[in-house]
């Protein structure tokens, strides 16, 4: 019962520094900025590593991702495209380390 209440107010979180998020995103995008604003929430509570790139500024990352932003890479591996599920996200950064 306490575990959930500490959880909701944030205390106890676990730090995972082991987690490296990658977001590829784009300017006007506001699936991207809903996606970033919970990616930054996530990332003050559990501590993990959070980056932003702009697609736009590569042409390669333009080929690869098109118009299917935001992308979101967790240690290497796609996790989401076009919105972050926030169930999902909670699983994985509450994974045992």
């Amino acid at each position: 019962m306490f575990s959930n209440l500490r959880r909701a107010l944030g205390l106890g979180a676990s730090r995972r520094g082991d987690l490296h998020f990658v977001m590829f995103t784009r300017q006007g995008c506001h699936l991207c900025d809903e996606a970033w604003a919970l990616l930054e929430r996530y990332q003050k509570k559990h501590g993990f590593i959070l980056e932003k790139t702009d697609v736009d500024t590569d042409p390669a990352l333009v080929a690869k991702h098109g118009n299917c932003v935001p992308v979101v890479v967790i240690n290497g591996e796609v996790r989401f495209r076009g919105k972050v599920n926030e169930v999902l996200l909670t699983r994985i950064v509450d994974q045992r380390q």
